[in-house]
């Protein structure tokens, strides 16, 4: 009677925890992490700059591991657009649209071909101050791998864990002269874990009990990508403020601004900042 009784608590925790019962969650917006916060958070620039993506590809040539299709690129596609988002969120660029520069085009000739007789002229495009290249230049799998386990007369539990990085290069260049303004490259890490728990044993002479459960989370290539690249920007203007390739509106600001300091001092080291600042950190 014990036994049983067992066995049919097994039997709907196994029910009580399928996937049928897990609630669907309704659309929202994609979740930014601690990278976009800092990029959100930098002072003021003295104006918005003018810029274009042209494209942000995946130079990785890396497809998803069996089982998944051959055909399935381990990272996304749509780095470009991530990037025109990243631009526009700063609040230091205003992204111009290059990537669907055809179909801008195609519209323009129409709205030209309206106004023909009217007396009416379509605006210019606006042409960009700065280019900015780069992509998605490696994706590492397996970095570090590891688990831990235990079982005790049939009843046991383990865990297991997988880190992999995917790593992002975006450069500033300056349309006038095509010199390279800044150049960086930032990295972010992708964890993937799974916890178990099982028993496998033999409650009577006849009579078995086999029971397993466990949970998976896999961190999403997408929001990785979209947090190195929005890393990468935020070493980007950094970098270009230190070098002077771009303006804070308020100079102090800047000084005192967490963000800045902090990637200053990543970027050139605790004694250089101090230096050229003339601030104790």
């Amino acid at each position: 009677m014990i036994m049983r009784l067992i066995m049919s608590c097994c039997l709907i925790g196994v029910t009580a925890c399928s996937s049928n019962d897990i609630p669907m969650e309704i659309s929202s917006l994609m979740p930014k992490g601690e990278a976009h916060k800092q990029l959100i958070s930098l002072p003021s620039p003295q104006g918005a700059i003018l810029a274009a993506v042209y494209d942000f590809r995946d130079q990785t040539g890396q497809y998803k591991g069996l089982p998944s299709s051959n055909f399935s690129t381990a990272v996304p596609q749509s780095g470009a657009s991530m990037l025109s988002q990243a631009l526009v969120d700063s609040a230091w660029f205003t992204p111009v649209e290059r990537e669907g520069l055809q179909n801008l085009l195609t519209e323009r000739k129409i709205i030209r071909a309206g106004l023909q007789g009217k007396g009416a002229k379509l605006s210019e495009l606006s042409p960009a101050q700065i280019l900015f290249e780069g992509g998605i230049i490696a994706y590492d799998t397996n970095t570090i791998t590891g688990g831990l386990g235990a079982r005790y007369l049939g009843i046991g539990a383990n865990s297991q864990f997988r880190k992999d990085s995917v790593t992002v290069n975006l450069r500033a260049v300056d349309i006038r002269t095509g010199r390279v303004l800044s150049s960086v490259t930032t990295t972010k890490s992708i964890l993937s874990k799974e916890i178990s728990a099982g028993v496998f044993k033999f409650i009577a002479a006849k009579e078995l009990l086999e029971s397993e459960m466990g949970y998976t989370t896999n961190e999403p290539v997408s929001i990785c990508v979209d947090s190195a690249i929005n890393a990468a920007l935020t070493h980007l203007i950094s970098d270009g403020v230190w070098k002077g390739a771009w303006s804070l509106k308020d100079e102090q600001e800047g000084l005192n601004n967490p963000v800045l300091l902090s990637y200053w001092v990543e970027s050139f080291g605790k004694e250089a900042v101090q230096k050229r600042l003339g601030i104790k950190l």
